[in-house]
């Protein structure tokens, strides 16, 4: 029993702070820009989110603190095991050493609630009775959910993108068990969902639209007292998702692990990649030599094959521009079943890691990603998320690679969920009914005709 397995923080280890990668960037990050073209004031973003949030999200800070309150609804499940995958290791016959952090473990069953206790805490500080959302896989939803509960005496309605909605009943559930609302988007609640219905009445649905419903309900309320969050994307969400790395060094140094060779996670919009990676891009600004990998899905090449541009959050135009990797707004993806990668744009600030050439991209097919999360399942136990399974997939690359070189790596990747809510989609794979599917770039190239005029970013 010599072998560590798990290797556990205490409660008391749990880190104090988020990291902000914002001020450590080579190059300065472009500011979201308003429609006239001029960067957005903290005013004109007060009818969306809190001061509080809009605080953190235009911060220069490195280091921000995190309030004792937030803490104490962390440690439910926080810090969160990191775990030694010896038995995949062993299928692989690499000589690498590959550490999962398991953020499976949450009561949402993935990472979303360390982001979503920080915005319901912010945002009832702040006197908000109503927080509205999308989502896509339904893993946000099911977080804000529970920490709208948690926090008390916040209501949460959820505009869920329709095909996953038809998908994943079960999220549904789990948001109305922790009292939320789930709506399937485009709806007939909005004028934004009313316009694409008439236009579309067979759509899918994407996250563009879902966030264009979702901002309409939340800034059309008359009593002031509704606000908007988001998942990922955003720079707030990006710092709250840095306890996954920040403890993540902890544990490996419990087991003389200085640093990682290789570090991995799945991006849709890039929250959880950020959570861990970002405090290792800290140290790599810093000299520290480590290969930051983000795995994405061929039917959503958005950090692979999107340019790096000025482009709305959303189909409806609600949201600011902002300088990112993206494949156009009006982007509709093909309905595979890692609903929650299939976002349009990237995170600005994971953006701007990719332009400073501090992590590089990989986009993988589904079916590739689900034989890598079946080999996981019947190693290590544990049912990924389809989302997941794409940095599983990676780093069975680049364990495969380790063997081929016959060098002793250490990878490290983000265990972003576990897929208990998502068994339709390995029933699909195992039935052959799940296929490969490439977004064309001339679809890319007929989203990004629609972008004409817009500025560009430095």
């Amino acid at each position: 029993m010599a072998k560590h397995k798990k290797i556990y923080l205490d409660d008391s280890e749990m880190p104090k702070q988020w990291y902000n990668l914002a001020p450590d960037l080579p190059s300065p990050l472009n500011p979201p820009l308003g429609p006239d073209g001029n960067p957005v004031s903290p005013e004109q973003l007060a009818a969306v989110f809190p001061m509080n949030l809009i605080e953190q999200e235009m911060s220069q800070d490195r280091w921000i603190d995190i309030p004792e309150e937030i803490r104490e609804h962390l440690v439910r499940w926080r810090p969160s095991p990191l775990i030694r995958a010896y038995e995949l290791e062993e299928a692989l016959g690499t000589p690498a050493k590959i550490y999962y952090k398991n953020e499976g473990v949450s009561p949402a069953g993935s990472h979303k609630p360390n982001t979503a206790i920080p915005q319901a805490w912010y945002n009832k500080q702040f006197g908000i009775k109503k927080l509205t959302t999308e989502t896509g896989a339904g893993q946000w939803g099911s977080a804000l959910s529970f920490a709208c509960s948690v926090i008390g005496g916040i209501e949460c309605k959820v505009f869920m993108v329709r095909v996953s909605f038809e998908q994943k009943p079960f999220r549904q559930m789990l948001m109305n068990t922790w009292g939320g609302t789930c709506i399937p988007s485009p709806s007939t609640e909005t004028q934004a969902g009313r316009d694409i219905l008439a236009k579309y009445p067979d759509t899918p649905g994407s996250l563009g639209i879902a966030i264009s419903e979702a901002i309409e309900a939340a800034v059309t309320d008359e009593t002031g007292q509704t606000r908007y969050t988001l998942g990922s994307v955003l720079n707030h969400v990006m710092l709250h998702q840095t306890v996954i790395g920040l403890e993540a060094k902890k544990q490996l140094a419990k087991v003389g692990i200085e640093k990682p060779d290789v570090v991995i996670g799945c991006c849709g919009g890039g929250s959880n990649f950020a959570g861990l990676a970002f405090p290792f891009i800290y140290d790599k600004i810093n000299g520290a030599d480590i290969q930051v990998i983000g795995a994405e899905p061929f039917s959503c090449p958005t950090l692979t094959k999107a340019p790096f541009i000025y482009d709305n959050g959303d189909v409806a135009q609600m949201t600011p521009m902002m300088a990112m990797h993206s494949l156009g707004h009006n982007f509709v993806p093909a309905p595979i079943h890692a609903g929650g990668l299939r976002y349009h744009g990237m995170a600005p600030l994971v953006s701007a890691a990719l332009r400073d050439n501090l992590m590089e991209a990989q986009a993988i097919h589904q079916s590739e990603c689900f034989e890598a999360g079946l080999l996981f399942a019947k190693t290590e136990g544990i049912i990924p998320a389809p989302e997941t399974t794409h940095a599983i997939a990676s780093a069975i690359r680049e364990a495969k690679k380790a063997k081929e070189e016959g060098k002793e790596k250490t990878i490290l990747f983000n265990f972003s969920g576990h897929g208990l809510m998502d068994l339709v989609g390995y029933d699909k794979y195992l039935n052959g009914q799940l296929h490969d599917y490439e977004y064309p770039d001339a679809e890319i190239a007929l989203n990004l005709e629609k972008l004409q005029g817009y500025p560009l970013p430095k």
